[in-house]
Parts: C-alpha cells; sequence; structure tokens
C-alpha cells in the first residue's frame, strides 16, 4: 500500500513552488485589498450619512465645518453638500479601482489552482 501512496506523490520542481508561493502571496493581496474595500465602504456609508443629515438642516444660513486634512472648514450648506457629492465619487471610484484590482487577483490565483491541483489533486490545499 505505501508504494501506491508514494506513485501519487507528484514531486515538487521548482517551478511549482513558485507558483505555490505565488498562490500564497497572491491571496494576501486580495485579503488586504478586500478589507481596504470594506474600509472605504464604511467611510462611503458615514459621508452618505452625513450628506442625508445635512438636506434635514432647516436653516440653510448656517455653516457647516468640512474636515480637510486635520483641519475643520466652515462653509455653507451648499458647498458643503458639493465637497460631500465630490468625496462620494472619489470613494465609488477608489472602491471600483479595488474591487477589479481584487478581480485580476483572483483570475491569477484560479488560474494557479487549476495548474497546481491537476499536478497534486488532493495533496495540496489552495483554499483560502
Amino acid at each position: 500500500m505505501s508504494n501506491s501512496k508514494q506513485d501519487d506523490d507528484a514531486p515538487v520542481t521548482y517551478e511549482d513552488q513558485k507558483k505555490i508561493n505565488l498562490f500564497a502571496r497572491k491571496n494576501v493581496q486580495l485579503n488586504e485589498l478586500r478589507s481596504q474595500v470594506e474600509g472605504k465602504k464604511k467611510v462611503l456609508q458615514n459621508v452618505e450619512d452625513a450628506s442625508d443629515d445635512l438636506l434635514l438642516l432647516e436653516d440653510e444660513n448656517v455653516n457647516v465645518d468640512f474636515k480637510i486634512g486635520e483641519v475643520f472648514i466652515g462653509h455653507s450648506q451648499d458647498e458643503t453638500q458639493d465637497l460631500l457629492e465630490k468625496v462620494k465619487i472619489d470613494l465609488n471610484d477608489d472602491i471600483s479601482g479595488l474591487q477589479k484590482e481584487s478581480s485580476e487577483i483572483e483570475k491569477v490565483m484560479n488560474d494557479l489552482k487549476v495548474q497546481l491541483y491537476a499536478k497534486f489533486g488532493d495533496n495540496i490545499n489552495l483554499e483560502p
């Protein structure tokens, strides 16, 4: 029985090890990108909430403090609404870019999975 088990074990070549390592690096990158997307989605939700709250203000002559970097700058309600819209657009663009990058990494990972599972079968586990 041990001979048949050894026959099933494919030797790991240098190229195979490079593919395994690449898969591991891509997996780490993918997890970091997913974390960044979640963080940006939370910020986007906060910006949308602030925008909604701003619409509820009854006094339109009120100055609204808007944080830029480390300082707060007073703007009119309309100016603040415009700034929030620009922030929303930037965040949506960032999220789209990160999601596109994530899908490209997933394609590479899927290709590597196919290659490595074809050679090693059940002897390798590539599930994140």
